[in-house]
């Protein structure tokens, strides 16, 4: 397993993030790719995050690059006596680090931020169309309980 070092997010990380968005088939279509001029709306996103403290949004460092990123999201919830639960999003990692244990160290690491927070559980969800993505986490305990849906607004 690489030596990682998980952290929070600068605003300086956001055009490697953004690249890291897009290496893959679905994030190739709706992710802007050119680190070397984001669009603003990137930056808005990120400066909103961190503002607020129930969302954190990680880095993954691997000798000084960066190689992966996830946003974790807490959320408070009547359900479950008035508990919160934490999810899961955005997860990427490097294609040349996947398979390396990288993505399990990083998923540990938001079940452990989640646990420091009180949750009950932790939540995500993966496209139907990434079988490998989705036996990852069921390998890392995740189970497929209930049919996520959703309404895109935009394009």
């Amino acid at each position: 397993m690489p030596n990682l070092i998980i952290r929070g997010a600068l605003r300086e990380d956001l055009p490697t993030i953004v690249v890291l968005l897009a290496d893959d088939k679905f994030g190739a279509q709706r992710e802007q790719a050119n680190a070397d001029s984001i669009a603003k709306s990137y930056y808005t996103a990120f400066d909103a995050i961190n503002a607020d403290k129930n969302h954190v949004l990680l880095v993954v460092e691997s000798e000084g690059e960066l190689v992966g990123t996830m946003q974790l999201s807490f959320l408070p919830n009547l359900t479950y006596q008035g508990g919160w639960r934490a999810q899961i999003e955005a997860v990427r990692i490097h294609s040349k680090l996947r398979g390396s244990g990288a993505g399990t160290q990083m998923i540990e690491h938001a079940i452990s931020l989640a646990r420091e927070r009180d949750c009950h559980l932790v939540q995500l969800t993966s496209n139907s169309q990434r079988p490998e993505a989705i036996r990852f986490y069921q390998k890392l305990g995740f189970a497929a309980t209930h049919t996520g849906m959703k309404l895109f607004l935009k394009s």
